[in-house]
């Protein structure tokens, strides 16, 4: 089959892979659509040591596996756990151990004709969820796992600082709970999609210091670090969604003497991701920039790696 391979940060599209065996309890999933994320890009410049098939954001079709998803489309969970650890036995399964996780740590992931995850894993896309939409659940699911870990309620002030694909999510999902949002970013289009669906936006110079109850950090750089910071009241929350490539340089003291609750959020729920998307709460259609085929892996990712671009989407069936 084809894939795009990553090995010592280099990128390459093969077409030798032998299509995946899925063990015991693991469904073999032909892809049809993926998405490329920051992770991805992050990857092939060395934020971590992984060499194999890059890709994470899925739908695919169910082609060995139990009778009740057989030719189904489904998304997954990107965490592939041994169930028997203490963070699984303890309910935080996302942290397990021995895990591996999806086109980022020890398994092959979703930028090639097929892949395999546990049974567990997977989920039935909504049949009215058009594929293209279903292909954002992981990141959807992400932007929820805040209102896992910080109790929202409608009189909080809340700063999402980022309108890449991440903070569009983060902020879309924020505002279903009827808090007091504002998003800021540099680009007038990307905050535009926002403002469509009645969200706050502003630019930087629109923040008052020491102001929010809750700041989300989406950027993934040290400037938007540095205003998220700022943005918080003493006892403030501030919540990192963004991975960072290199060292953050922090005053710490600061977030002791202002008694800062600092979180990072990773991996969220999908059950909830997919009735967001499938009730039309999340409009993703405007983040979609450019459709590659997997043959043309390599244009693709420079495609998303170039400035203002949001989502590029793989399509395996065209090549």
């Amino acid at each position: 089959m084809k894939g795009l391979w990553l090995e010592n940060k280099q990128l390459q599209l093969r077409t030798d892979i032998p299509i995946p065996e899925p063990s015991s309890g693991e469904a073999l999933v032909r892809v049809l659509c993926a998405g490329i994320c920051n992770t991805d890009l992050e990857l092939t410049r060395g934020y971590y040591p992984y060499n194999g098939i890059l890709g994470h954001e899925f739908v695919g079709v169910v082609e060995q596996g139990p009778e009740h998803l057989l030719n189904r489309r489904v998304v997954g969970e990107i965490n592939a756990v041994c169930g028997q650890c203490r963070f699984c036995r303890s309910g935080n399964s996302t942290h397990c151990e021995n895990r591996t996780v999806l086109g980022i740590v020890n398994r092959n992931g979703a930028f090639a004709d097929y892949l395999c995850l546990p049974v567990e894993n997977l989920h039935p896309v909504p049949e009215h969820v058009p594929t293209e939409a279903a292909t954002f659940t992981e990141p959807v699911a992400a932007a929820l796992e805040i209102q896992q870990q910080v109790a929202l309620r409608p009189d909080d002030r809340v700063l999402v600082v980022g309108d890449g694909k991440l903070g569009l999510l983060v902020a879309q999902t924020l505002a279903v709970t009827g808090c007091d949002l504002l998003v800021i970013g540099r680009h007038r289009d990307k905050l535009a999609n926002l403002e469509a669906r009645g969200i706050k936006t502003g630019f930087a110079d629109a923040v008052t210091n020491r102001a929010f109850d809750i700041s989300v950090e989406c950027t993934g750089n040290a400037e938007g670090f540095a205003i998220a910071r700022r943005a918080l009241r003493p006892r403030g929350t501030l919540v990192l969604k963004s991975t960072y490539a290199g060292n953050l340089s922090l005053d710490a003291s600061s977030l002791v003497v202002d008694e800062i609750t600092l979180i990072g959020s990773r991996c969220g729920p999908f059950p909830p991701a997919l009735a967001l998307l499938a009730q039309g709460k999340v409009d993703v259609q405007p983040l979609i920039h450019a459709r590659y085929p997997l043959s043309e892996g390599l244009a693709a990712f420079a495609h998303a790696q170039t400035k203002g671009v949001l989502k590029v989407l793989l399509e395996m069936g065209n090549g």
